[in-house]
């Protein structure tokens, strides 16, 4: 699967009879019913680790893009109309500042250490808390509560997987709570971010920007208000869209499909 495509729904199960393994390019398996799988005795795999150089190197540079209005300036620079570039045309500074990372799994983590070289101070909530060792190796300090992580931070990036409990998770209360100067990263799963109350604080500056790898639906409707907005970058879901990622994925993906076809184990299985 590719782009969650083909759907894996009853209908497809039942015309392929034979079917052994789905192998899922990515991280995420939120697009597929496990249960649905399990009782046709399908088993299911993803390419987890893989992906995750790639997606923090995102997640860092759509930071970068953001509060230095590198679209915007791309758009200033470019311009028929542009006759002279403004001395007061201002970007906010990275170095110094504090990024609170939502979810501190392999990419999270990985954010953190690319953050620690831009000298930024480090916030993170998970559901467990990292090891001590780790923590230090990055500066990090551990939020019990995420109230505490959007207050303080500067730059709020999303790295959770989408799961019930956190579908939705940054809603009209959690973007309040952030600084009006504050921007949102969403490298994980657009569902992650209530976009109606995200456009809303845009809108109001409740929020100063966002810039997002991923949305609800993927393209967006061309009349998203999301897509009018100055204070947005949207990237086409590209996080592992890299050549060597990409590859390594489909081999990946092909290793563990023979597994399954030789009755063997099968290779990063999702249980």
């Amino acid at each position: 699967m590719w782009y969650h495509k083909p759907a894996v729904n009853e209908e497809l199960l039942q015309s392929l009879p034979n079917l052994k393994v789905v192998a899922s390019a990515g991280v995420g398996i939120d697009h597929l019913d496990m249960k649905l799988l399990s009782s046709y005795g399908v088993k299911v795999s993803s390419t987890p680790f893989i992906v995750s150089t790639d997606t923090a190197d995102m997640g860092m540079a759509l930071l970068l893009a953001s509060s230095r209005r590198l679209v915007e300036g791309h758009e200033m620079a470019v311009s028929p109309e542009t006759e002279y570039f403004p001395a007061d045309w201002l970007g906010v500074e990275v170095s110094g500042a504090t990024l609170g990372i939502l979810g501190m799994g392999k990419i999270g983590y990985k954010v953190a250490k690319r953050a620690k070289a831009f000298e930024m101070k480090i916030l993170y909530h998970n559901r467990n808390q990292r090891k001590k060792e780790e923590e230090c190796a990055v500066g990090a300090v551990y939020c019990k509560k995420i109230d505490d992580l959007l207050q303080q931070s500067d730059f709020v990036l999303l790295a959770v997987t989408l799961t019930p409990q956190t579908h939705k998770l940054i809603g009209k209360r959690e973007l309040e709570l952030m600084k009006p100067t504050a921007t949102l990263i969403n490298i994980s799963r657009g569902l992650v971010v209530d976009q109606d109350a995200l456009v809303e604080a845009l809108q109001n500056k409740v929020i100063k920007a966002a810039a997002l790898d991923v949305t609800y639906p993927e393209p967006l409707p061309r009349d998203h208000p999301l897509l009018k907005l100055k204070n947005v970058i949207i990237t086409p879901h590209i996080g592992s869209a890299t050549k060597k990622t990409r590859w390594v994925m489909m081999e990946e993906m092909t290793e563990s499909i023979e597994a399954g076809l030789a009755g063997l184990p099968i290779p990063r299985e999702v249980l």
